[in-house]
């Protein structure tokens, strides 16, 4: 199952348009986050408004791939959970966010190698073929709490100043 999620920001439609223009393309079930403000008539997704932490958290556990927003809390998360991902970042320019935040985000995880960009619905689908073949395991995986050499470095940090 592919999990689609717009993060807070809401809408994000140009997301949602691509995604349910290539949904029945994919071959899987596409299950998308969508916002309520959305003016979009949605065709090829199930279609969810915004879901209660306990509700969104299985569907991102059962989901093999997320696709989603550039948002850090949504990197983070599928890093923790060692889920693919493909960020499709908001752009400033097309009236998506107040700023590129998002685009230097994803450019950041995916130089690292952490994520993979789209910046198109063409994209997103190569993107997402790709990552159906991709039998590797996540490059990353971080855990629920900082690790001790950060908090150890952190507290000499703060008893320096």
């Amino acid at each position: 199952m592919i999990f689609v999620t717009i993060g807070t920001q809401e809408p994000f439609d140009r997301l949602i348009k691509s995604m349910d223009e290539i949904a029945e393309s994919v071959g899987e079930e596409v299950i998308a986050q969508v916002s309520t403000k959305t003016k979009l008539n949605v065709e090829h997704m199930t279609v969810l408004d915004f879901l209660p932490p306990q509700e969104f958290n299985k569907l991102f556990e059962r989901a093999d791939l997320i696709i989603a927003h550039a948002g850090m809390g949504t990197i983070i998360s599928s890093l923790v959970k060692s889920k693919k991902i493909i960020v499709f970042p908001r752009e400033r320019k097309l009236g998506e966010h107040r700023s590129d935040h998002q685009i230097a985000t994803a450019k950041y995880f995916e130089e690292l190698g952490y994520v993979d960009v789209a910046k198109s619905k063409e994209e997103l689908y190569e993107k997402i073929k790709i990552k159906q073949r991709d039998e590797k395991e996540i490059k990353l995986k971080i855990g629920d709490y900082a690790s001790e050499n950060l908090i150890d470095d952190l507290k000499k940090n703060i008893q320096s100043n």
